[in-house]
C-alpha cells in the first residue's frame, strides 16, 4: 500500500472533526482533501440550553397548553401571540402552533428563537422555507426565514418585551419576510 491510500485511510478514521481535518491536511490535494466535509454548525448563541428530562416536561406541557392557547392566538384583538401553520417536513402533517409573532418594520414577521435552533417548528419552516402565519386575525404568507440577532430584530417589540428577551438571554430571532406578493401556497388541514 503507498503513502498516499494510507494517509487516505487515516482521513476515514479520524472520529473527530479536528482529527479529520489534521488527517486531510496531511493527506494533502488528493480526492478527499478536496471534498472535506462543512466544519460543524455553530453552536445556538441563545441563553436557553435544556436537558433532555426538562425538553420532555416542556413538550408534555405545551401539548396540554398549545390547543387551549390556540383558541385565542391570531385573533384581532390578540397583537402577542400569532398562529405559524406549518408543514412537518418528515410526516408533511400539517402543524399550527402558537407563537410570539410581530410584525417586522422591514416587513414581514419577527419570532424570537426561544428554545434555539432545535423547535421542530423552526426546522420545518426552514425545510419547507415558507409558512402562513395568522396575526390579528389575517393570514399572511411568510417566506424566505432568516436568523437575525437581537439588535435587528428589536424595534419590532415594544421597551419592556425587548427588556424581558434580554433578562431571559433570547439573543436569536427569526426573520419572515411577507409574501403575500407572490403565489400563495396551501396548506390544507391546519
Amino acid at each position: 500500500m503507498s503513502t498516499h491510500e494510507e494517509r487516505q485511510e487515516a482521513v476515514v478514521r479520524a472520529r473527530s472533526w479536528p482529527e479529520r481535518q489534521e488527517a486531510m491536511a496531511k493527506a494533502g490535494s488528493g480526492p478527499a482533501a478536496s471534498q472535506a466535509p462543512a466544519p460543524p454548525a455553530r453552536k445556538p448563541r441563545n441563553a436557553i440550553s435544556l436537558g433532555p428530562r426538562t425538553r420532555r416536561v416542556i413538550r408534555a406541557a405545551a401539548r396540554v397548553v398549545n390547543p387551549l392557547v390556540l383558541r385565542i392566538a391570531g385573533r384581532r384583538h390578540m397583537p402577542i401571540v400569532g398562529v405559524v401553520h406549518h408543514r412537518g417536513r418528515k410526516t408533511g402533517r400539517a402543524y399550527a402552533t402558537p407563537l410570539g409573532v410581530r410584525p417586522a418594520l422591514a416587513g414581514g414577521f419577527v419570532i424570537p428563537l426561544t428554545f434555539s435552533e432545535a423547535s421542530q417548528w423552526y426546522q420545518n419552516i426552514l425545510a419547507a422555507g415558507w409558512c402562513v402565519i395568522t396575526y390579528r386575525g389575517a393570514d399572511h404568507t411568510a417566506a424566505r426565514p432568516v436568523v437575525v440577532d437581537r439588535v435587528t430584530a428589536g424595534p419590532a417589540y415594544p421597551r419592556y418585551e425587548r427588556l424581558a428577551l434580554r433578562l431571559i438571554g433570547i439573543n436569536e430571532f427569526l426573520w419572515l419576510a411577507d409574501a403575500d406578493d407572490g403565489p400563495r401556497p396551501a396548506i390544507q388541514g391546519a
